[in-house]
């Protein structure tokens, strides 16, 4: 079956929004009512966090929400259940977003095997290198269906970004800085050189801009430069306290993507 990543980005070309939630926030069963909710509202694919201690690539927001989530009981072995039958309620591609520990723990093939048993279609791994992937881990995600996303950064140097590119498929998450996520808010000059930068280098996979984006002003910005753009800890924000799960799901997505 055609990978619902890689279809989606031959289907459409820009202002796609990716938005992040972390499973198990802010209640233990919340997963599967913004997932939905989520695709109602008109997101474009979504990234479901894989609660883990110590999230080395995320800022204050999203580390409040892991610890939540590991508080609340979350595991990767829950998640897999929560998803259990997703695919007769939703189509939008999603992706599992995490640290490589916990999947090492649940078993790397084991781990391949239930994603693809449930619908999932990619996996974004910030501290997966490039070359163990290459060597140990691209063939199973081959095996079962899943596309492993790779992050760049204003600091990489461009024969990487071309290697990264080599072994990509679906998209490469196109980090705006060297901060964690939620840092700063907006697009500077210094990254606007830097997407025009990588731009110019006519890479085959398009890139979805990460880490920043806010609001519609900072997503129709990001979106000048790329395929689209990925929302986290503002959406974290707007979910952390709110009565109406839904109805502020709906509210948000509309006013980001206009």
């Amino acid at each position: 079956m055609t990978n619902r990543i890689t279809h989606l980005f031959s289907q459409q070309s820009g202002r796609l929004l990716n938005v992040y939630f972390t499973a198990g926030f802010p209640q233990l069963n919340d997963t599967r009512t913004i997932l939905k909710s989520l695709e109602a509202a008109g997101a474009d694919l979504v990234e479901i966090g894989m609660p883990y201690s110590d999230p080395v690539a995320d800022g204050e927001t999203i580390q409040l929400s892991n610890d939540k989530a590991l508080h609340n009981g979350m595991t990767v072995k829950t998640l897999f259940e929560q998803l259990e039958g997703m695919r007769e309620e939703v189509s939008v591609p999603v992706l599992l977003m995490g640290y490589i520990n916990p999947v090492i723990q649940f078993g790397v093939e084991a781990f391949c095997r239930r994603c693809r048993e449930v619908g999932v279609d990619g996996l974004i791994l910030p501290d997966l290198p490039a070359d163990v992937y290459e060597e140990e881990f691209k063939p199973l995600f081959d095996q079962y269906g899943l596309v492993n996303i790779f992050l760049i950064t204003p600091q990489t140097a461009d024969d990487r970004i071309r290697h990264i590119d080599s072994i990509s498929e679906g998209f490469i998450y196109m980090v705006s800085s060297a901060s964690t996520t939620g840092a700063k808010a907006g697009i500077t000059a210094d990254q606007e050189a830097y997407f025009n930068r990588v731009n110019a280098m006519n890479l085959k996979n398009p890139r979805l801009i990460g880490f920043g984006i806010s609001d519609n002003a900072s997503f129709e910005r990001a979106s000048q430069y790329a395929a689209g753009a990925i929302i986290g800890s503002a959406f974290i924000k707007a979910i952390a306290d709110t009565p109406d799960l839904p109805g502020t799901i709906d509210g948000f997505v509309r006013k980001v993507k206009g």
